[in-house]
């Protein structure tokens, strides 16, 4: 299929991803997609890739649902890669791979019945390129479920970064800074499978809600997930810049009886199939 645009695709990611880090504090993106994994059906043959599979726990998890199948988990960061690979090995995991991929340059010929990405997507621009390799790795009639932030995404957790990073102390490091987000809606997302070939099965912006452990939580959530902001401030006071970030938004935020806090969420929810 001929592509509808090129991007210069580069190899070095633009963020370094702590997978210790992550792992430890992603437990939000984690029932995220558990959550819809629940909902997904098979037979135990599948070949399934996991697009933006991160630390793989999610990937090893599918792994198991499908003993005469096969994953293969990519992403773009390559220490996630390598963590993945050393958490899971193929001793214990014989049906399960993973290696480094962009996912706006998915080459597989048709090699799998199921695609699969959770809470990765958002951080990429391009879709009409992630979609065009999803429809060539795709077998005929092959699914592709994806999630992802969708339209209307952290809005208020946003409008707190947003107002830090126009305080005296902190704009001198955003004077050139672009929203690194993609967050697209229902009927732009419709038009783009049509465009490479994949029928759209169901099309859903779904509100959700991420609960961290209190303020610590939150915290941690914005230090391991937040690298467009945190990135561009000096190592030294990356701890102050989350900390006003967490400040600001539980001052319209606070913590439940419960001791939780709540962040609103809204995934775009993606159902399609090969039109082969």
């Amino acid at each position: 299929m001929k592509q509808i645009y090129n991007v210069h695709l580069r190899k070095t990611a633009m963020y370094k991803w702590n997978p210790e880090d992550y792992q430890q504090n992603s437990t939000g993106q984690q029932k995220l997609a558990q959550d819809l994994l629940e909902k997904v059906k098979l037979n135990g043959n599948e070949r399934i890739l996991d697009l933006g599979c991160g630390d793989g726990k999610i990937t090893a998890q599918i792994a198991k649902c499908v003993p005469q199948g096969f994953v293969l988990g990519t992403d773009f960061s390559e220490e996630m890669i390598e963590f993945a690979k050393q958490k899971f090995p193929s001793t214990d995991f014989p049906n399960l791979n993973f290696e480094w991929r962009d996912a706006r340059d998915l080459n597989y010929d048709a090699q799998f019945d199921l695609i699969v990405s959770f809470s990765c997507l958002h951080w990429i621009k391009e879709h009409l390129l992630v979609l065009e390799g999803i429809e060539r790795s795709l077998k005929p009639s092959g699914k592709a479920i994806l999630m992802f932030g969708g339209k209307g995404n952290a809005k208020e957790i946003q409008e707190s970064a947003n107002k830090i990073v126009a305080q005296p102390r902190w704009q001198q490091y955003f004077q050139d800074f672009v929203f690194p987000y993609a967050f697209y809606g229902v009927e732009e997302y419709r038009e783009w499978l049509s465009a490479v070939g994949l029928k759209p099965q169901r099309l859903e912006l779904v509100p959700k809600d991420m609960t961290h452990q209190g303020k610590e939580g939150l915290k941690a959530w914005l230090r391991t997930t937040w690298m467009p902001y945190t990135s561009r401030i000096p190592v030294e006071l990356q701890a102050d810049f989350i900390e006003d970030m967490a400040t600001q938004f539980l001052s319209h935020n606070p913590v439940d009886a419960e001791g939780l806090v709540h962040v609103g969420m809204v995934r775009l929810e993606v159902e399609a199939i090969h039109r082969g």
